[in-house]
């Protein structure tokens, strides 16, 4: 044992719904969240900044491995910065068009329109870049550091990740997710610790009023769920 002592429980008071409540509430989930699309052209419509903020704090609510939330939002609204980040991130994402994806990646992202060109970094008002923390670092009495494992990281940044979209949906925002291979040039752009890497990019703001979207659809419900009720 550590020696380390255990948190103080308390007592949980549930929220209950009614049963009506509960099947609005989930269903005004579904009816908002069937809206999102991945937006590529945005408005340079200013969007106030407590609309970030706020969901911001509730993705930081995400359950975590060992309650140790291992993620860092960073929030670019400046420029200058964005316009560093777009560049870098062209850079590499034009090598991985000519020189690493594969002919069927390339063939799998044909129908969608998507190139190496990401002017919507600079569009969007905002950038927020999610960072996984590897490893927390402790600082000693001493003024050193010492490193402090941290348990399922990618598990739990993608949990936040997922809520942080929710949030951004429910404000009425658009958003797109970009995983730009390799991604340390955000790291270095944003001058982030050694123990962050970087997860997601994310660029936030309202669609440009000609903004398009690929007419795709979902998989239908019995496609990706299965159930077990114990009935024959």
């Amino acid at each position: 044992m550590s020696g380390k002592k255990a948190y103080p429980f308390v007592p949980y008071t549930a929220h209950r719904l009614s049963p009506e409540a509960q099947r609005d509430g989930v269903r005004l989930y579904l009816e908002t969240m069937t809206r999102r699309r991945t937006i590529r052209e945005y408005s340079s419509e200013p969007v106030p900044f407590e609309l970030i903020e706020n969901a911001i704090r509730a993705a930081s609510l995400a359950p975590s491995g060992a309650n140790q939330q291992p993620w860092t939002f960073v929030v670019v609204s400046d420029p200058e910065l964005k316009r560093q980040l777009r560049e870098a991130a062209e850079r590499e994402e034009k090598e991985s068009y000519e020189h690493r994806m594969s002919r069927e990646w390339l063939e799998a992202l044909e129908p969608l329109g998507t190139d190496w060109h990401k002017p919507h970094i600079e569009q969007a008002p905002y950038v927020i870049v999610v960072f996984a923390q590897l490893y927390g670092l402790e600082t000693l009495p001493d003024g050193s550091q010492r490193k402090v494992k941290h348990y399922y990281v990618q598990e739990s940044v993608g949990i936040a990740v997922g809520m942080l979209l929710s949030a951004l949906t429910f404000a009425g925002l658009a958003t797109l997710t970009h995983t730009p291979n390799p991604m340390g040039f955000l790291g270095q752009i944003l001058k982030r610790p050694a123990n962050e890497r970087a997860y997601v990019l994310i660029p936030v703001g309202y669609p440009a009023e000609d903004a398009e979207v690929p007419a795709i659809g979902k998989k239908p419900l019995d496609q990706v769920m299965v159930r077990f009720d114990g009935r024959r």
